[in-house]
């Protein structure tokens, strides 16, 4: 039996130095540095570790750590996103260290790698340089309601390529993140959540303006959504072509990522009351005039 057991020692112990001399076969050299099979695994293991842990300290932050401070929502998104850049960085060079390559050997390759970033990833470097400039300018944060180009919607997720934009029907839109710095972007609450919409409507010129605008006030201050403070408004904007045109300006802290329903809401209320108390809405008409047919001429 012990002869069995020191047999399989043997043979474990073979294969073992035999797997470890297959690993430490060089593949190719960097700067003076050999590169085998053996230092590939450890890069390939050490770097899922350290993408793994820096995800982790990342949710921590944003979820345990930085709440505790009353920090705004946004801020401990950048936060926590710079921590991570940090910590990648740190560990990759604890990690090409570790391995034994001298890293004054890599200047050859930062080289190489710099000709193709300026040739073949243009828009990777200027959407991880625009992310940077986000995280630290913040013209836009988690939680911030935005309009870029023609994308609405939260922002639920900056990260250092793109931005995750969140619509009203639950549909997630992600942006290249250069959009928000080469284009105009609409921030809807950028300071706060209170935000003033301007809903028209047209009544017919025999009406009353200050009946109408008395009707509207009323409407606004009865809607739960409106805010009393500051006060809804009543604006005569315009005689047009065939109506008196008012603007209902209406504040909202709830409705702001919903300004449609807000406004269908005040529409439905709107007409309710146009109708109780007899209010006409005009609508566009035309007078059709028809020439009678000219005379046949006639040869003479």
């Amino acid at each position: 039996m012990d002869n069995v057991y020191d047999t399989f020692l043997e043979t474990f112990q073979e294969s073992y130095d035999t797997f470890r001399e297959f690993l430490k076969n060089p593949l190719f050299e960097l700067g003076g540095n050999e590169i085998n099979l053996g230092t590939i695994f450890y890069f390939f293991i050490a770097f899922i570790l350290l993408g793994y842990f820096s995800k982790i300290i990342r949710r921590l932050l944003i979820k345990t750590i930085l709440p505790k401070a009353n920090l705004e929502k946004g801020v401990s998104a950048s936060i926590a996103s710079i921590t991570r850049i940090i910590i990648i960085f740190v560990g990759s060079i604890v990690i090409i260290q570790t391995a034994g390559i001298d890293l004054s050997a890599l200047t050859l390759l930062a080289g190489a790698l710099g000709v193709g970033i300026g040739f073949g990833l243009q828009n990777i470097t200027d959407n991880f340089i625009s992310g940077i400039i986000i995280l630290f300018e913040k013209p836009i944060k988690v939680g911030d309601r935005i309009e870029v180009g023609d994308v609405q919607g939260d922002v639920i997720n900056i990260s250092f390529r793109a931005t995750m934009i969140q619509t009203n029907d639950n549909i997630s839109i992600i942006v290249p993140n250069s959009e928000f710095i080469s284009s105009r972007v609409i921030n809807w609450s950028h300071n706060d959540r209170n935000i003033r919409f301007r809903i028209p409507v047209g009544v017919s010129y025999n009406e009353d303006p200050e009946q109408v605008k008395r009707i509207l006030l009323e409407v606004a201050k009865k809607n739960p959504h409106v805010n009393d403070h500051p006060e809804a408004t009543v604006l005569f904007s315009e005689f047009g072509d065939s109506s008196l045109n008012f603007h209902l300006a209406v504040w909202t802290t709830t409705h702001t990522d919903k300004p449609n329903v807000l406004k269908s809401e005040l529409y439905f209320e709107i007409f309710k009351r146009f109708r109780e108390e007899g209010i006409e809405i005009p609508f566009p008409q035309r007078d059709l005039h028809i020439k009678p047919p000219l005379p046949a001429f006639e040869a003479k």
